[in-house]
């Protein structure tokens, strides 16, 4: 068993045998391995665990479970985390263009680890837009051992037996706007616009129910994940959002 396990070693032999590594187990020690974990192999767990988002926040513990099944099957685990940038908050300001850039540095990150610490294998968890295709560039990159898990979905909101997700919110922006083109037209005043403005506030207090990734969140799809009590398919109409 102790040789089947050894020969899982696919590249961390150049960092724990021979007295040439004595440095680098002298580095390793100080993480925490000991003599009997030098004959292990080596498993990165890469996360995008950051509390920017609420994508991600459930990630730290599932990296937490993922060591534990590490161990278990006699590896010895090694967490790092990568940047993770909220779409949904960087939308509609010039932090949106930094997005798509941070896919392709989770990508590079999770390889460079990999690769300057000559682990063997890597357990990869991400739970948002761009991190979840970052993560899977670096697995197929690396064509090292893999598996991948994703963070989860978000559970939307309610108010009352509607369902309510960010593009519930985004729709209740849009169609706020709408109703203060349409009273300017019309000789409204800003006065008579606030309430628009107060409903929308309150789509954004109800609008998700905990952390996960972005599934549940976007539009109809989402509603299929668990909104509860509205048909498959079905959507919320941006102007009854905005008045309800």
């Amino acid at each position: 068993m102790v040789d089947k396990i050894r020969s899982l070693k696919i590249r961390s032999q150049e960092v724990t045998e021979g007295f040439r590594r004595a440095p680098s187990r002298s580095m390793l020690r100080a993480v925490g391995m000991t003599d009997g974990d030098f004959d292990k192999p080596q498993v990165g767990v890469a996360s995008t665990w950051n509390e920017v988002t609420p994508c991600n926040l459930p990630l730290a513990r599932l990296a937490q479970r993922a060591k534990d099944g590490v161990r278990a099957a006699g590896g010895f685990p090694f967490e790092f985390v990568c940047i993770a940038v909220s779409d949904a908050i960087s939308m509609g300001n010039e932090g949106m263009h930094a997005s798509l850039v941070s896919r392709e540095i989770i990508a590079d990150s999770v390889e460079v680890m990999m690769h300057a610490e000559r682990f063997d294998a890597f357990v990869g968890l991400a739970g948002c837009d761009k991190s979840l295709p970052g993560m899977l560039m670096a697995g197929a990159r690396l064509d090292l051992p893999m598996v991948f898990v994703y963070g989860g979905t978000i559970l939307p909101g309610h108010l009352g037996d509607r369902a309510l997700d960010i593009v519930s919110v985004f729709e209740a922006v849009g169609a706020a706007l709408g109703w203060d083109h349409r009273r300017r037209g019309a000789g409204g005043d800003r006065t008579q616009r606030l309430p628009d403005r107060r409903l929308v506030r309150g789509h954004v207090h109800r609008q998700h129910h905990g952390v996960g990734g972005r599934g549940a969140r976007h539009g109809a799809a989402g509603r299929r994940c668990g909104a509860g009590g509205r048909p498959a398919g079905e959507t919320i109409s941006p102007t009854r959002a905005a008045r309800q």
